[in-house]
Formats: C-alpha cells, structure tokens, sequence
C-alpha cells in the first residue's frame, strides 16, 4: 500500500490537470441549469399578472417542472451507466435550451407548465451523469471537491439567474426575451460541452501519462476495496439503510432549498416590498453565500479525509453542524421583521445548507464503479419529490392562511430531517454489495 501511494503521489506531481478543468466546466454548465430553472419564480410576478393566476396556480407552476426531472432521474442515470457520461451531459444542456427559449411563445399558463415538463425532462440527466464523471476522473481525496463544483452550480446559478434574468427583464422590457436569450446561450454551451468533455481520462487529448496514470492508481486501490459477488440486481440496493437514508437525506435537503429557490422571491415581493431590482439583488446575495459555503464544505472534506480521517466521520460531522444551524437560522426568519436581517439569515441558511452538496459523494462511496449512476439517480429522485411537493404545498399555505409563517417551518422541518437521516441513516464507510 505505502508503494503504490508512493506511486500515485508520484503521478501527481508532474500530472496535468485536465479533470480540474472538466469539474470546472460542469460548475458552469449546472451554473446555467439554475439559471433557467430559475428564470420563471424570478418572473413570476410578472407573469401571474399577465395571465392573472393565483398561489395554487403559481405553486403548479413552480411544481410541474420536477414532475418530469423526478420521473427521469433514475433513466438518465441508466443512461450514463450506459452511454457514458459525454453524450448525455452535451444532450441534456441542447434540450434544455430548447425548452427555456420556446417558453417566450406561451400565451397561458398551461402552456407555460408544457414548457417547464419539457425543461425538466431535459435537465433530468445532468446530475446523475455528473455523479458518474466524478467516479470516472476524480480520486477518492478529490470526490468532496469534484462534488461541491457539481452541486455548486445550484447556489451559483440561482444567484446569477436572480441577477440576469432580473437583469434582462429590466434591459429588455420583457421576460419573454428574456427567456429566449437565456435558451440560446445555453445550447451554445451545450455545444461547448460535447467538445471537451470525455468520458474517461485516456480519452482526452489534454491528459497527460502522469495524470492518466494518477487516476488509474488511485481507482486501483478503490477497486480493491470494493465487494465481490454484486449480484447485479439494482432492486436489491433499497434492502438497504444507507440507500434510504441517502434518498431522504436528500429529499429533505431539497424540500428546503427549493422551497427557498421557488418561493423567496415572491416571499421578500409580497412580504417586505422588495421590487424586481431589489429582489434580484438580495436573492443574489442569498445564493452566492449558498456558492461560497459550498466551496468550504468541499474543502473542508478533502483536506480531512486527506489527513486519514473516515468518510463516515466527515461527512457525519459536516453534515450534522451544517444541517444544525442551517434549521436554526431559517427558524429565526419567523421571528423577524427587518428585511435586511431576513436577507442575512436566509443567507446563513444557505451557506451552510449547501455543504451537504457533499451528499453527491455519497453515490460513488456506497455502489461500486457501475452503479454510480444509478444510484445518483435515485438520490436525486428523492431530491425532486421534495421539488414536486413543496412549491404546491407552499402555494396551498399561503393562499389558505394569507401568511409565509407555516410555509417557513415546513422548511424547518425539513433541515431537522437532513439532520437525521445524514447523521443516523448513511454507513459512508460501506460500500454495497450489489
């Protein structure tokens, strides 16, 4: 063992850095996902005035472009397994843009939601893929780091989105537009996608010996560790504690950040006076704080497991305080009035709840190399149950009650779930025979 880390530290040390690059543009490309994503709850309010819709219509809205990217987490994880993370990712980001630009043709809601069930069924892949790229070119003291670029891209792209879209809106007069220059740059970059990325390392013209050869030790050695005798069975994964816990972790990690994604600016519109300006720059705020928490988190977690720590107490450790005081902080906006404290404590919320962007390590800890993809897939479809449900249910609350009190403790439950199922549910240590 001490030869062959000798050797990969070797590999290293002359290894270029082409999987940095590759983690980089994934950043970018989950970065212009939420921006999309996005687009329609910063508009929202100039949407439901023009096609003169209610909460539970918005709600519907919000909601219905999970419907599809649920259903098709697990297919697109099949079909990374399958096809290869390339193909899929490039494929993703030109239907996706497709979807966002033909949007500005809507002339009612519901072919707004047709347009967002389309959205969905496009971006359903790129996280299930991603969790294979990062099982293909990262080592296992590189994983934190490769998946809190990946996820990332969520906080990043919900900032930017808040500030572009706000931004184009303004600068064009009209979401519409808005819309169409935002689909069209994203299939340029799906072009961009399909011309860089590779599914393995030796496929690369940028990769050198040392960098192949430093990715293929460091996979030896996780190999080695792996079970023998997987039955190949997919099913048999949900006999297990770790699979569930890893489903309703994320589940619950997701009922609080879409919650937050979807309904905070109608929230900080409705609620403190915010107009479309003033709105894009405190969602701003609020989801770079998301960006930069992210970025520790995974730093965090590489340097510790770097020391010889386990992946179980890391990531129970980190995902136990961040989930702790990121419940706490969005507690506390019940309790206050201020709009520039509501901002800053939405703010604390998600600078912590976004280091368990680390949980998209959690698939290529617990499956082996083949079922990496499947299990992320999984994972996100738990992720996007949360999506489907909480923007309904919060549009139900509010047009029932008048009031956001009972839809933020919805989202403080949801962070004491992440608590549990993080810390008492996932074996990180084992992986699953199957």
């Amino acid at each position: 063992m001490q030869t062959n880390s000798a050797a990969i530290a070797g590999s290293l040390s002359q290894a270029s850095s082409v999987r940095w690059k590759i983690f980089l543009m994934m950043l970018f490309l989950i970065s212009i996902n939420y921006i999309d994503r996005a687009s329609l709850s910063v508009a929202m309010p100039l949407i439901a005035k023009e096609f003169d819709i209610g909460p539970a219509a918005q709600g519907l809205l919000l909601s219905s472009f999970f419907w599809t990217y649920a259903f098709m987490q697990i297919p697109g994880g099949m079909l990374a397994d399958r096809f290869g993370p390339r193909v899929v990712i490039a494929g993703a980001t030109l239907g996706w843009g497709f979807f966002q630009a033909i949007a500005a043709a809507c002339t009612g809601w519901v072919s707004l939601l047709v347009t967002r069930l389309g959205l969905g069924a496009a971006e359903a892949p790129i996280y299930p893929a991603g969790g294979k790229l990062n099982g293909i070119w990262m080592t296992q003291n590189e994983r934190g780091r490769g998946a809190t670029l990946l996820d990332g891209g969520a906080p990043l792209g919900a900032a930017l989105g808040a500030i572009i879209i706000s931004g184009l809106i303004a600068w064009l007069g009209s979401w519409r537009l808005s819309f169409v220059v935002a689909g069209v740059g994203t299939i340029v970059c799906g072009l961009f996608a399909w011309s860089y990325i590779r599914n393995h390392p030796r496929e690369h013209p940028g990769v050198n010996e040392a960098e192949a050869r430093y990715i293929e030790l460091s996979h030896a050695e996780d190999a080695a560790k792996e079970p023998a005798g997987a039955s190949g069975r997919v099913l048999e994964f949900f006999r297990y504690r770790s699979v569930w816990g890893m489903f309703f972790g994320w589940m619950c990690f997701n009922a609080l950040f879409y919650g937050l994604l979807t309904w905070m600016p109608n929230y900080l519109s409705k609620v403190h006076g915010f107009d479309i300006k003033q709105m894009g720059g405190a969602v701003f705020i609020m989801f770079f704080s998301g960006f930069v928490g992210e970025l520790i988190g995974g730093w965090i977690a590489d340097k510790w497991r770097a020391s010889g720590a386990s992946a179980s107490r890391v990531l129970r450790t980190l995902f136990g305080f961040a989930s702790v005081i990121a419940t706490i902080a969005i507690f506390s906006v019940t309790q206050i009035k201020d709009p520039v404290a509501v901002v800053a404590l939405l703010s604390v919320t998600l600078f912590f709840l976004r280091w368990c962007g680390l949980f998209w390590c959690v698939p290529s800890l617990l499956g082996t190399r083949d079922r990496v993809g499947f299990l992320g897939g999984t994972m996100n479809l738990g992720g996007n149950c949360a999506g489907i449900g909480v923007p309904i249910a919060v549009g139900l609350i509010v047009q029932a009650t008048g009031s956001y009190f009972l839809a933020l403790m919805l989202f403080t439950a949801a962070g004491a779930g992440l608590f549990l199922c993080s810390t008492l549910l996932i074996d990180y240590d084992k992986k699953i025979p199957v």
